[in-house]
């Protein structure tokens, strides 16, 4: 039962973020904090204006959610493997239904250049060469609750376990994300999810990123970036004995919050460092930072929601995302069984 509790945190975790990220999603720091203050409260509705999210209420979702959903959904659907042309496919048809909805949250321009190289015939192996940005990371927390990573003897299993986790990292994300810098992001969130729900608090989970994200990163095809593992030994380093206010100044000056995989995932595993005790307040701290801030929100809400477990989410945050009818609950139980 506490597999299953830690495997709903984190898709919940994933979606609280997203959702206090919504409305502070590509505002720089010092707009979220002349308008809320150095540290969002709660769930707050777009601003009027927003150049993605006007008009939104609060507690709403975005593609973070909904794509990590759409994986998850084809995860179960697939036993654990996911066909490269069936994401692309799947992602096409989202995309399709949220520009139908009147949504500007569409698909990111990794993903969106991909998706239509698979469309036009392009191998799907080739299709993901040059994407290095954080859409893979973003979705990948089903893969970290589908995998499972043997913990009772970290120092033997780690290497052979992680290995197998980035193998299933690499499958989900080659069609859109298939180059070093982006897969060691999304290995890294998907590691510290599945350590996470085996059992891990903040810090091992942060660890077993940190080893994930160095196997990942002579994955795929070679793209000019800073390496992510050590980005996120770094980050989670300039935060020590910083207070939420003084973190969040630190991580958007240095660390940075763009859609760049080498900026946002080591921003989130900061958040987790400076927070790392309390899932709902890393949430809000990421939700403040600026830039990708929903995505960098989701990846710390997914590690922290799979690390502290369900119950560690505040009941009406939790009231607030059922009421969107997402799944979450059988979902994350589809996706844990595959672990077995």
């Amino acid at each position: 039962m506490k597999t299953l509790m830690r495997a709903r945190g984190a898709l919940y975790g994933l979606a609280i973020g997203d959702a206090l990220g919504m409305p502070t999603q590509m505002l720089s720091r010092p707009q979220i904090v002349a308008r809320w203050g150095t540290l969002l409260a709660g769930f707050e509705p777009a601003p009027p204006g927003h150049p993605i999210a006007a008009g939104l209420p609060a507690g709403t979702v975005t593609d973070d959610t909904e794509q990590a959903i759409l994986l998850g959904r084809l995860l179960v659907r697939g036993h654990g493997a996911v066909g490269t042309r069936e994401l692309a496919q799947a992602l096409v048809s989202w995309e399709r239904d949220m520009a139908a909805r009147g949504s500007l949250d569409l698909l990111g321009p990794s993903t969106k250049r991909a998706v239509a190289a698979v469309l036009a015939g392009v191998p799907p192996e080739e299709a993901g060469a040059s994407g290095a940005t954080n859409g893979a990371a973003m979705r990948i927390a089903p893969v970290g609750i589908a995998v499972n990573l043997d913990l009772p003897d970290p120092r033997r299993a780690v290497r052979p376990t992680l290995s197998i986790l980035t193998d299933q990292v690499e499958a989900a994300s080659r069609v859109t994300h298939h180059t070093g810098v982006a897969l060691a992001g999304a290995a890294a969130v998907a590691a510290a999810v599945s350590a996470g729900v085996s059992g891990a608090g903040p810090g091992e989970a942060t660890a077993f990123a940190v080893d994930a994200a160095g196997i990942a990163a002579s994955r795929g095809h070679w793209v000019a970036g800073a390496d992510v593992a050590a980005r996120i030994e770094w980050a989670t380093g300039l935060v020590t004995g910083l207070d939420s206010a003084a973190a969040a100044d630190v991580i958007y000056t240095l660390v940075g919050t763009s859609l760049a995989t080498q900026e946002s995932v080591p921003a989130a595993f900061a958040v987790l460092a400076a927070v790392p005790d309390d899932p709902w307040q890393a949430c809000l701290l990421a939700a403040s930072l600026g830039g990708d801030c929903d995505t960098i929100a989701a990846m710390a809400g997914a590690v922290a929601g799979a690390c502290h477990g369900l119950g560690a989410l505040p009941a009406d945050a939790l009231a607030v995302i059922d009421a969107q009818d997402l799944g979450l609950t059988a979902l994350a139980d589809d996706l844990c069984a595959l672990r077995s």
